[in-house]
């Protein structure tokens, strides 16, 4: 798995959205993200969604977080759009400073594995704090994704400490 650092614009991402934790994904009865992934490819949402931009990718975003990787958190599988589209709840993603982990594989394995990878990234590496405001996957191939963690910038931590 490859890694970067990007600085992002804001955006918006609307679709389908559930809110979890990762504890309750662990068990199939009370998972909701694969669910929700099936039912976004089952109806074809990413050409249904109105305003969508014409050169989106998939995006997974996670948002709404209650504290850490620990807490409540939204999820939401959509497109990035040019304006609220109706029926849909929409975030708006962050801009600022990202830390990108790239993996290719078979889905959703792939994606697993590189959640291991990044939560073991953290807990190695303290000085890089997360921001827990979106994260997200851009799914730009079938067996390809992208993974946008928001880190704190150095100035964000050294106003934060004082």
């Amino acid at each position: 798995m490859d890694m970067r650092l990007r600085t992002v614009d804001p955006f918006t991402v609307a679709g389908l959205q559930v809110h979890t934790r990762n504890a309750d994904e662990q068990q199939g009865e009370t998972a909701k993200i694969g669910p929700m992934w099936q039912q976004f490819f089952t109806e074809g949402l990413f050409d249904r969604i109105p305003a969508r931009q014409s050169d989106s990718f998939v995006y997974g975003v996670y948002s709404g977080y209650e504290s850490d990787a620990t807490g409540y958190f939204d999820v939401t599988a959509g497109v990035q759009v040019d304006a609220t589209s109706a029926g849909y709840p929409a975030v708006d993603i962050e801009g600022g400073d990202y830390l990108v982990f790239s993996a290719k594989g078979e889905m959703p394995d792939c994606v697993i594995q590189a959640w291991g990878l990044i939560w073991a990234y953290f807990a190695d590496n303290p000085q890089t704090v997360r921001r827990f405001t979106t994260d997200f996957e851009v799914y730009n191939a079938p067996d390809s994704v992208a993974i946008y963690i928001g880190i704190q910038s150095s100035g964000e931590r050294s106003s934060a400490s004082n």
